[in-house]
């Protein structure tokens, strides 16, 4: 195998062989955008692309010093991981952050075990998510009647429902339908008081990303007023639900449910086989953790529970990755003490 820089050239093939949007060549474009360095290297097989990877390099403010991102690649290999700390030493890394897009339904038997130990063998370590260990993935192959059959009752209930009181989903992949979602996710943060990317971050995103067939817009309509917005990914053959905002009007006509149903049938129809909805609590949920109602949510839809590998750092520089860790996590207990306090 050999590893080696792509080039522009190189974009299509790249994006053949890479399984997740934010691999996607267009991907890293949109990231350039917003500040960060971008690494794609390519692995190959003879003259053959096998696999790619790519990798954002966040500088750490008021040092020299970088941090790797390489989310949702392929599990790296010994000459990958050595490609990874090449470049990384290269950037100044104190580390580089994995979270290969590997996944087993939570409750069979898995490889996971051997795999930790060989990334441990190599110099990683586990660190802090940025994406959640699970994820709900729906097998969309089936006839409509049969995906429908396999929800909870209570979810074709409300799909019903919706249907009923006269409300519509409109596919709106325009600049005014992304102004429309970032209306509605203005309310949304305000209301349930959550993070969320500001507005210039979306608009960069859908700028660089509309000009293919990757991003979409849906809304939920009632009466001629947006209650639903939701931005959807398609790449290579799966569909992913990553953002979504909701009006507080008219809760009661479940506007989300139809607006799920609508998307799964879209991405039916544009020849996905697999539904990523794009995060979940694990087993056994906390009925009160506050993403519990998006948990049974998205269950309703007769999806399987999915755990990916997890989250672990390649560490360039153990002395200041260890310094890096503690005032992060000192970082994050004011940060989720600020959401708290604003919550109440």
């Amino acid at each position: 195998m050999i590893v080696r820089p792509l080039d522009s050239s190189e974009k299509d093939v790249y994006n053949a062989v890479v399984k997740h949007p934010l691999q996607s060549w267009e991907w890293g474009e949109f990231r350039k955008k917003t500040g960060v360095q971008i690494e794609r290297f390519g692995v190959f097989d003879g003259s053959r692309l096998v696999s790619g990877m790519q990798i954002s390099f966040h500088p750490v403010p008021y040092t020299p010093f970088t941090v790797g991102y390489f989310p949702k690649g392929t599990m790296p290999d010994e000459e990958q991981l050595h490609a990874l700390e090449g470049i990384g030493k290269r950037k100044n890394a104190l580390y580089i952050k994995m979270e290969p897009n590997i996944g087993v339904s939570v409750g069979s038997n898995s490889a996971h075990t051997a795999i930790i130990e060989f990334l441990k063998q190599h110099g990683a370590v586990p660190g802090r998510p940025l994406f959640t260990r699970y994820t709900f993935m729906l097998d969309l192959t089936p006839l409509e009647e049969k995906l429908l059959e396999n929800m909870k009752q209570k979810t074709r209930y409300n799909i019903r429902l919706a249907e009923k009181k006269g409300v519509t989903i409109v596919e709106d992949s325009t600049d005014a339908g992304l102004e429309e979602y970032l209306k509605i996710l203005k309310e949304t943060t305000r209301r349930q008081a959550f993070y969320a990317h500001n507005e210039a971050y979306f608009r960069s995103m859908w700028q660089t990303l509309k000009q293919g067939k990757m991003i979409h817009v849906f809304k939920a309509m009632f009466e001629g007023k947006t209650l639903v917005a939701w931005i959807v990914f398609i790449h290579n053959n799966t569909l992913y639900y990553p953002y979504g905002a909701s009006s507080s009007q008219h809760r009661e006509l479940m506007a989300s449910n139809l607006m799920m149903w609508e998307v799964m049938k879209f991405g039916k129809s544009a020849g996905c086989t697999k539904f990523d909805m794009w995060g979940s609590l694990g087993p056994n949920p906390n009925p009160k953790d506050p993403w519990y109602g998006f948990h049974t949510f998205k269950e309703g839809y007769g999806a399987v529970l999915t755990e990916f590998l997890g989250t672990y750092d390649l560490v360039l520089q153990s002395a200041l990755y260890a310094l890096f860790r503690a005032l992060e996590d000192l970082r994050w207990k004011f940060l989720r003490l600020k959401a708290s306090l604003f919550r109440h």
